[in-house]
């Protein structure tokens, strides 16, 4: 009986002193959490797309806590999360850079050859899987809308069996971008003069038995680009939007590489989709 007596005491005794031990230590260790941190994760819209640069909402707060971050990074959240963080924080209102994403083809029905006949499952990651897909171009788009059924603001449409976007719609999340197994869409500035819609780096030869509107790397749009903001790199031309946005503002809305491109895959503005002799607003 002795025995069960000191186990008890010896057990009791080693709790005491393990609950005072825990006890000093959380006082020792213990970090004071910034309360406004709940304050911006509840304000912001909870999506988790990476559009500000940052894993997630709560690493944008932590971001922006620790002045690591800019208030005005949050694209989906639009002026009303900007102004909402801008009071938290005790910082001037700033100006939100409405971003969009672009579908970077054009190559529809009747402009790109078609090499099979798909039958499969009706998504772009199945059909990715089966040959690339049934078009002819290994970089076109595969039209079955995966990142329409990702896109939260029902801004993604199919038109001429390719993904469309609506860049007034658009918040510029990225979903879409991480749903699209060709990576063929990019978020960029919504107000980009122009854009090259086209991501096929083969020679300009073999673009052409593939797709009537495709990059063909003639480099006419280099030549004739005023502001010296064109170059062609792996076949394809490449838009420097920083050079190309400073002669805009210097410049009566400067559109001379969409209008000489041979193939008409520049398209002016991400609004407008220009397809041939066709322009879709």
């Amino acid at each position: 009986m002795e025995v069960i007596y000191i186990a008890v005491i010896s057990v009791t005794a080693m709790g005491i002193v393990c609950a005072a031990v825990l006890s000093i230590a959380s006082r020792l260790m213990y970090v004071k959490t910034d309360e406004r941190i709940a304050e911006l994760q509840e304000c912001l819209p909870g999506a988790n797309c990476g559009a500000c640069g940052f894993p997630g909402c709560s690493g944008y707060a932590a971001a922006l806590l620790s002045k690591k971050a800019k208030t005005n990074l949050c694209s989906p959240g639009g002026e009303e999360v900007l102004e909402k963080i801008s009071a938290i924080l005790g910082v001037r209102i700033g100006h939100i850079e409405r971003r969009a994403a672009i579908v970077r083809c054009l190559g529809g029905s009747g402009v790109q050859n078609k090499k099979a006949d798909y039958r499969g499952v009706q998504s772009c990651e199945a059909s990715g899987r089966l040959f690339g897909g049934e078009g002819a171009c290994a970089f076109g788009c595969l039209g079955y809308g995966d990142c329409l059924k990702v896109c939260p603001s029902n801004a993604i449409f199919i038109e001429n069996s390719i993904a469309r976007i609506d860049a007034r719609a658009c918040t510029g999340c990225g979903l879409c971008v991480k749903a699209c197994p060709k990576n063929l869409i990019t978020v960029e500035k919504a107000d980009l003069p122009v854009s090259l819609l086209c991501r096929n780096t083969e020679k300009g030869a073999v673009v052409r038995k593939k797709c009537r509107a495709g990059c063909i790397s003639c480099g006419k749009c280099v030549r004739e680009c005023p502001a010296q903001a064109i170059v062609i790199d792996n076949n394809l031309a490449i838009i420097d939007n920083e050079k190309c946005g400073v002669w805009q503002k210097t410049s009566d809305g400067c559109t001379i590489c969409s209008e000489v491109c041979m193939t008409g895959c520049i398209g002016r503005n991400v609004n407008i989709i220009k397809t041939g002799n066709h322009e879709h607003t």
